[in-house]
């Protein structure tokens, strides 16, 4: 701690003493109606040395803004589809920092625009990464599979993503929180269309605005609403193959008519895979249990989309939006279990054991948002209540076989039936005062009810009766309400930006059956966050800026977590909910440096307090039984830096490549017993792109992963490459795309767990090698933006008629 403040120290005082001024250029675009032209290209050349060119694109407010220096003379260029191209002399001083130009409607008709643009993959805005998928979509089944090939994200094989800690990203919608397990928001990413996301946003450290959940940063999934420039549309489809096969169909449709716009997305995917586990777990002096898995998941998913927007008049904007999705799915696990003998080689009991599952799942979301500008530079309000329904209905089957010693078989089957309410709603403010000071501030509560109703009956020969151990009736409940305020200021080289969140938490948990058992919780927490930004110094034309950033969190377990229902995985071993289960609390200290807003180095720490993660503990009553839930263990110090570098963009083939490390250190109770465990690991991630021509794209993305870890699983070495060869036809409207992913078939891995009573070792492996093609038709128009950045990971060039 004593040395990451004197890092901390030095770095202040670094920053400090740099002499370096930016001067801050607003330019604003409307078109004659005054509505904001959103997504314009934007150039910014110094006349003096035209070599010098800055770049940047229009948000929802038809707001970009440049670091420049006064008194010097620029030429503005600005371009956008429907718009004839502007061109203008700028002479900004301190007194004219804010210049308002009107685009005028370009009368041609769309079909005779041609625009040919590089887009880049990432760009940095504020505190976020933003990421466009249209690159990766094209290579892509599910919205799973765009996470996966992100450059610098980690998704392990439980569908846990990682960002800079070895804690998961809370993953939002829309931006906002899923309530959801693991497996439930894998399974609902899985369901996704690759081509029904608009953009992702990466939030590493995120500020008072956003929940104050989510340690290891946020992942906000934005999906697509209605583009606003006439028809448009695509036709997608694809399959891969691995052992098993993918396959999908998609379509979309936007249409704008005036002040309206609608857009329908419809997508059926058919897909299958398989997980295959070995693990050898002693469980006595003398007895090893061998177990032998393998597991098939079948699926079709069905999606739909739909809304409309409309604006009223200049200052109002309204937007309706549904999703609805239906999946049917199975599970088909085999698993050979041996009992044996360590000290000579005697196989003392064997069986195989059998689990189908068949499961159907609905859900529905409304969404209704509407946003009311109060000036033209920026400052608006906006309001937005969500409903959410989702429901999951299952039937399961298993049994065991018994080969050595030879005896009857026994098994038994079950119902599982739960229910997911949600409903939300928040109000956001933000002005945009003189003197470069933004103020935010807003309201927010999220309501949660949840049921679950279990039936379960074992059968024993020709006998079948109830059984008690995993039949449940639990019910929950949860209420969310925060306030948040925050300020960023502007004062010559610094951004300053300071907010706090204030949470309230309300839990409630009944569990009817077997026994009538509840528990509550409520509390009251703040979380403040202090951003600090400084120019401090320019290299090669481009902005060297140092950041320092302090957030607490808050990550509070899921009703998963939390629901004491027994979860057959097969006859030694199940899974629980832990209904004493604490939130924890994580306080992250970072320190980074980036080059023209792309972090290249950063060093931070987290210190979390009441961690819980998934734990496995041995029956005391039955050794040969263990079972796998979620405690309470003590506390963890984590330590991580990251570093990345880049060849720049512009010419045929540029890459980029990072690596990250993590050390974690956890102190606390295993057991009862003493907890003391250290591990660190290496992450290296990398992009390439070679234009072979014109028409024909060659990208090639990967990731290694050095001395894994998982909660307290110890993982091997592992990794995947992943290779994309695509072709444009039909003047660019058709775009055939040939993939390979995990082509070496190296993301399986080898594991170890030896904590408390529980020692286990074995090695894990999917379908994740596969060989596929995508074929996208786009119709309409669609726009185009540019922006020259070292680090960005440039897209397709992409150009429509």
């Amino acid at each position: 701690m004593k040395l990451l403040h004197r890092h901390f120290i030095f770095f202040i005082c670094f920053v400090l003493t740099q002499s370096t001024f930016a001067q801050s250029l607003t330019i604003r675009l409307t078109d004659t109606s005054n509505s904001p032209v959103i997504g314009a290209t934007l150039r910014l050349i110094e006349r003096a040395d035209s070599t010098k060119r800055l770049f940047n694109v229009t948000d929802t407010s038809g707001l970009a803004k440049f670091n420049i220096k006064y008194e010097k003379q620029y030429r503005l260029e600005a371009t956008s589809i429907g718009f004839k191209p502007l061109q203008k002399n700028l002479s900004p001083t301190p007194n004219a920092t804010v210049f308002t130009f009107v685009m005028e409607v370009d009368k041609r008709t769309l079909n005779e625009v041609v625009v040919t643009a590089p887009k880049p993959l990432m760009i940095q805005e504020d505190d976020k990464t933003v990421v466009d998928p249209e690159p990766i979509a094209a290579t892509s089944t599910n919205g799973m599979e765009i996470m996966e090939k992100i450059p610098g994200l980690f998704v392990d094989q439980d569908g846990n993503i990682y960002l800079n800690s070895t804690t998961p990203a809370t993953i939002l919608i829309n931006g906002r929180e899923q309530k959801m397990s693991t497996a439930d928001i894998a399974s609902m990413l899985k369901n996704l269309p690759p081509n029904s996301i608009s953009k992702i946003e990466i939030l590493r450290t995120p500020s008072a605005k956003f929940d104050a959940s989510g340690s290891g940063g946020m992942v906000n999934v934005i999906l697509k609403k209605g583009v606003k420039i006439g028809i448009t549309g695509s036709v997608n489809v694809g399959m891969n193959q691995g052992r098993y096969g993918n396959q999908f169909v998609s379509g979309t449709l936007n249409n704008n008519v005036g002040n309206r716009t609608t857009y329908l997305t419809l997508n059926y995917n058919r897909r299958n895979t398989y997980d295959q586990v070995q693990t050898d777990r002693p469980f006595s002096a003398d007895s090893l249990l061998s177990q032998r898995s393998f597991t098939t998941t079948p699926s079709q998913t069905y999606y739909s989309g739909f809304g409309f927007g409309f604006t009223p008049s200049k200052k109002w904007e309204i937007n309706f939006d549904d999703r609805i999705s239906y999946n049917s799915y199975e599970s088909f696990a085999d698993n050979h279990n041996q009992i044996s003998r360590i000290s000579e080689p005697i196989i003392v009991t064997e069986n195989t054991n059998t689990l189908r599952n068949n499961t159907q799942t609905f859900g529905f979301n409304q969404d209704i948002s509407a946003k009311y500008k109060l000036d033209t530079i920026g400052s608006e309000l906006t309001a937005d209540v969500t409903y959410g329904f989702s429901k999951y209905d299952g039937t399961q089957l298993f049994s065991t076989a018994y080969l050595k010693p030879a005896k009857a078989a026994i098994g038994g089957d079950g119902t599982i039936g739960n229910r997911r309410h949600s409903f939300s709603a928040r109000t956001d403010l933000k002005f945009q005062l003189p003197q470069k000071l933004v103020v935010e501030a807003g309201l927010k509560t999220a309501i949660q009810r949840f049921t679950n109703e279990s039936e379960y009956f074992s059968v024993n020969g020709s006998l079948r009766k109830p059984d008690t151990f995993r039949t449940r009736t639990f019910e929950y409940d949860e209420n969310i309400s925060a306030a948040y305020v925050q300020a960023s200021k502007t004062i010559d080289a610094f951004v300053i930006k300071v907010g706090t969140r204030l949470e309230s938490t309300v839990m409630n948990g009944q569990q009817r059956v077997p026994s009538d058992t509840s528990f509550q919780l409520r509390r009251v927490d703040l979380f403040p966050y202090v951003f600090l930004s400084r120019r401090v110094a320019k290299i090669a034309g481009y902005e060297m800026r140092g950041y320092l950033v302090y957030r607490r969190s808050i990550t509070r377990p899921v009703y998963e977590y939390l629901n004491p229902f027994p979860r057959y995985l097969d006859q030694y071993l199940y899974e629980t909910g832990n209904p004493t289960l604490r939130p924890q609390f994580t306080q992250n200290i970072e320190a980074n440096i980036s080059v023209q807003d792309r972090p290249i180095f950063a060093i931070g720490r987290n210190y979390t307090s009441d961690i819980f993660t998934n734990v496995v503990y041995q029956d005391v009553k039955n050794p040969s039984l263990a079972y796998r839930t979620y405690d309470n263990l003590g506390k963890n110090q984590e330590t991580y830096f990251r570093l990345m570098g880049a060849i720049p963009p512009g010419g045929k083939y540029f890459f980029v490549v990072g690596t990250q490390y993590n050390h974690n250190k956890y102190d606390g109770l295993y057991e009862g017993r003493p907890l003391t465990f250290q591990r660190g690991s290496w992450s290296i991630f990398t992009f390439h792109q070679l234009k072979i021509d014109p028409r024909s794209t060659l990208s090639l993305n990967g990731y290694l992963r050095m001395k894994g870890q998982l909660q307290f699983y110890e993982l091997s070495n592992f990794g995947a490459l992943n290779i994309n060869v695509n072709r444009r036809f039909l003047d660019r409207k058709l775009t055939v795309t040939l993939s390979a992913n995990d082509v070496f078939f190296t993301s399986n891995n080898q594991f170890t767990l030896k904590q408390g009573s529980v020692s286990a070792s074995g090695i894990r492996q999917s379908d994740t090698r596969r060989f596929g093609c995508t074929v996208v038709y786009n119709f309409g128009i669609r726009k185009k933006e540019e922006k020259t950045n070292m680090m960005n990971f440039e897209s397709l060039e992409k150009s429509v008629n």
